[in-house]
């Protein structure tokens, strides 16, 4: 607590003034361009990863990036996937799963999660992702067989996201793009799913078309 404390103190003696006019533009609107949905995990940070600035991106945390298929209850996710696309008309939606993932460590052994009846049951989302790899990777080790699950499960999450009507309108306008990554916090990492490839891939080959000079250049642009 003490280290936050003294954060705060810091973000309004230097951080805050010396940005002043930017936080002033931020103060009665957002318009983020990208939802960012990612797991909850405290050594997962989605502005630190992308280099973003407040504003670029819309985040939602929860235990093992799950979104639960659409369905007539209400929870945190649906309203957050509603709200992003539905009013903030963001144009892409990314899933993002992390090595050493202790939700998929729980989905793979369910049995250990059963004293934690809201994490045993929040988990049941990610099994069928449990489902495809054991059925494709008996003979893997523990740590391989983690590393497919998060992958599997990214892609289960993806697909569940198909099911939520805002989602499903604005990808038929074409207004709307998904995408899968897996960041490694040993290594800086970030793969992607390649879709025409079926595989994940280094953002570098991912997004290829997207590094250009420009681009570059106003990526090192920062504020803070």
């Amino acid at each position: 607590m003490k280290k936050l404390i003294k954060g705060i103190s810091e973000f309004q003696k230097s951080t805050f003034p010396n940005n002043r006019e930017f936080f002033q533009e931020l103060a009665n609107q957002q318009d983020p361009e990208v939802m960012f949905l990612t797991c909850c995990d405290s050594r997962v940070d989605p502005s630190l990863i992308t280099e973003t600035d407040p504003g670029d991106l819309f985040i939602h945390r929860n235990v093992g990036n799950i979104v639960p298929p659409h369905s007539l209850a209400t929870g945190g996710v649906t309203a957050s996937i509603e709200f992003a696309v539905s009013v903030l008309g963001v144009q892409y939606i990314i899933v993002c799963g992390h090595t050493d993932c202790g939700a998929m460590k729980g989905a793979m052994q369910p049995d250990i999660a059963k004293s934690l009846p809201h994490v045993h049951n929040w988990l049941s989302h990610s099994a069928a992702a449990l489902a495809r790899v054991s059925a494709r990777h008996d003979e893997l080790s523990v740590d391989e067989h983690l590393h497919e699950m998060t992958k599997e499960n990214v892609l289960l999450q993806l697909r569940h996201l198909e099911t939520h009507p805002s989602v499903a309108t604005s990808m038929a306008k074409e207004n709307l793009e998904l995408h899968g990554w897996i960041y490694n916090i040993g290594s800086g990492e970030v793969t992607c799913f390649d879709s025409e490839k079926g595989t994940f891939v280094s953002v570098q080959d991912r997004y290829a078309h997207l590094h250009t000079t420009e681009w570059k250049e106003t990526k090192v642009d920062r504020r803070f």
